[in-house]
């Protein structure tokens, strides 16, 4: 990623090819064995070297209390006439929906398909969509006793699709259906949207938001090459 955190465009990535082809060694540190399941951290040589190992779900969380009501959202998801899946595909997002879910809101962990992380992601395709998908669309298509509501993410947890009980909800839709209610239901954002983004192949739902809200959209290209 370039400094601004945008995809690093190819006049970065061709410089930092041309510096790989010029590389004649490389040395190696002898580390002792670091436990990252032990948060805290661990100095080297005398004190030269540091590594910090920490909880990222509960800096996440910590993070998600600043923008998002959570008492709101347990007493939601706790009502008796909700229900909900949240299949992770067995990708990274598993470790965060337990912790967001189950520690932190106080739900069945019943709700959680396919939430051990594995480097295999168990033999499926950590893709959520309504193909790789497809128990998760199966469960929520299934009628009127399918969950209220379900989620499902990829493997690394920055692509999600979202279902409503025998309704899917397209990525372009639901973003713009977050912007439209921000205002209203994000406490971080309780004083209005300055602007909203999306990318260029995101559908113009966005855009139909925007115009009625009276605010800019900002569209980007696409991280691939």
């Amino acid at each position: 990623n370039s400094r601004d955190g945008a995809p690093a465009p190819e006049s970065l990535t061709d410089i930092v090819y041309e510096q790989t082809c010029s590389i004649s060694e490389y040395l190696v540190a002898k580390l002792p064995h670091i436990n990252i399941e032990a948060k805290g951290l661990v100095s080297f040589g005398d004190g030269q070297f540091e590594v910090e190992v920490i909880d990222s779900s509960a800096e996440y969380i910590a993070m998600a209390k600043e923008v998002f009501d959570f008492d709101a959202i347990r007493a939601f998801v706790n009502r008796s006439d909700f229900s909900m899946i949240a299949d992770t595909l067995h990708g990274v997002a598993g470790v965060y929906t337990r912790a967001v879910l189950v520690d932190t809101l106080g739900m069945n962990p019943s709700c959680l398909h396919h939430a051990e992380a594995l480097p295999d992601f168990g033999g499926y395709h950590p893709d959520p969509n309504l193909v790789h998908a497809s128990e998760l669309v199966a469960a929520m298509m299934s009628g009127e006793n399918a969950p209220f509501f379900g989620l499902a993410a990829d493997g690394d947890a920055d692509r999600n699709m979202i279902l409503g009980r025998g309704v899917f909800v397209s990525p372009s839709d639901s973003v713009a259906i977050i912007a439209a209610h921000a205002r209203d239901c994000i406490p971080r954002f309780a004083d209005g949207l300055r602007g909203v983004a999306r990318s260029m192949p995101t559908s113009r739902a966005l855009d139909r938001v925007a115009q009625h809200l009276g605010i800019n959209v900002y569209e980007v290209p696409t991280g691939w090459k």
